[in-house]
C-alpha cells in the first residue's frame, strides 16, 4: 500500500487518535459521569421509594404542567422561529443588524431577569396584564404564563436551528418551480417545506428539552401552586431543601428518562423526513 493511500484511509486531519481520546474525555466529564452519578447515588433510592414518587399526584401534576406547557411553547416557537428566519433571510430592511441580535438575546439574558420582566408585564397590574384582565385573560401565575416563558427562552434554538438551511437553499430551485406554473403555496409545501423540516424539528427538540429543564424564568410567573402551575424543576428544588435527596434524584430520573425518549423520538423523525425528502 502506498504513503498516499494510507494518508488517504487515516484521514484529511492528523492526530485522529489524540483528539478522539480528548473528545471521549471531554464529553464523560461532562455528560456521562453526572448522568452515572444520577442514576447509581447513594442517596437510599430504593424501587418501592422510586415508585412511590413517580406515582405520587402532586409529581405527576407537575410533569404534566411541565410537558404540556413546553410542548405548546415549542409548536409555537416552531412557526414563529420559521417566520422570523425567514424574514431574516429573505428581506432586508433597515435594522435588521439589531433585529438579528435581539434573537440571541435570551440565550445572554439571565433566566431570572427573563422571569420577573414577565411577570412585571402580565401580572394583574402590568403593562399588558392589566389590558388583558378585564378582557378575563388572565397570564400570570396560570399555565398561559409558563408557555409564554418558556416560549421567550427557546425562540433562538429555532430561529438559528432553521435560518442556516433557508440559506443554503438553491433560489433556482423556486424559480423552476415558478416557471412550470407551481404557485407560492404549492412551492413552499413541494420544494421548500421538506428540506426545512428536519432543522425544524431539531429546533423543536431544542426548545421542547429547555422547557422541560427550565426553572429561572418560569418560577416567578407560575405561582408555584402545587397541582396547578407548580412545574417539575421546582418540585426537585422543594425536595431538596427538605433533605429528601431520594424523591428529588426519583424526579430528576423522570425527567431524564422523558427528555432522552423525546430526543430518541425526534432523532427517528429527523432520519425518516430526511430519507423521505431525498
Amino acid at each position: 500500500m502506498s504513503v498516499s493511500a494510507k494518508a488517504t484511509r487515516r484521514g484529511v486531519l492528523p492526530g485522529f487518535g489524540l483528539t478522539m481520546g480528548y473528545s471521549i474525555l471531554y464529553l464523560s466529564l461532562v455528560v456521562l459521569i453526572p448522568l452515572a452519578a444520577l442514576l447509581f447515588n447513594s442517596t437510599g433510592l430504593t424501587f418501592a421509594k422510586f415508585w412511590s414518587v413517580a406515582t405520587d399526584p402532586r409529581v405527576l401534576a407537575s410533569y404534566r404542567v411541565s410537558l404540556t406547557t413546553a410542548a405548546a411553547a415549542a409548536l409555537v416557537d416552531g412557526l414563529l422561529g420559521l417566520l422570523l428566519a425567514w424574514v431574516l433571510v429573505r428581506y432586508r430592511f433597515p435594522g435588521k443588524r439589531i433585529f438579528d441580535a435581539l434573537i440571541d438575546l435570551p440565550f445572554a439574558l439571565p433566566t431570572a431577569v427573563a422571569g420577573v420582566s414577565l411577570t412585571a408585564l402580565y401580572s394583574g397590574n402590568g403593562w399588558i396584564g392589566s389590558l388583558l384582565e378585564p378582557l378575563g385573560i388572565k397570564v400570570a401565575f396560570t399555565p398561559l404564563g409558563i408557555t409564554l416563558a418558556l416560549m421567550f427562552i427557546g425562540i433562538p434554538f429555532v430561529v438559528r436551528t432553521v435560518q442556516p438551511v433557508l440559506e443554503d437553499l438553491e433560489r433556482d430551485t423556486e424559480e423552476a418551480a415558478a416557471t412550470l406554473g407551481a404557485g407560492r403555496w404549492r412551492i413552499f409545501r413541494k420544494v421548500l417545506l421538506p428540506e426545512l423540516i428536519p432543522p425544524l424539528l431539531t429546533g423543536f427538540a431544542l426548545a421542547f428539552a429547555r422547557g422541560i429543564g427550565e426553572y429561572g424564568s418560569v418560577v416567578f410567573i407560575s405561582g408555584n401552586m402545587p397541582m396547578r402551575t407548580e412545574i417539575a424543576p421546582l418540585l426537585i428544588m422543594s425536595k431538596l431543601e427538605q433533605y429528601d435527596y431520594a424523591g428529588a434524584t426519583a424526579v430528576a430520573l423522570l425527567l431524564l428518562l422523558i427528555s432522552f425518549l423525546m430526543l430518541l423520538v425526534i432523532n427517528m423523525l429527523q432520519r425518516w423526513t430526511h430519507k423521505a425528502s431525498r
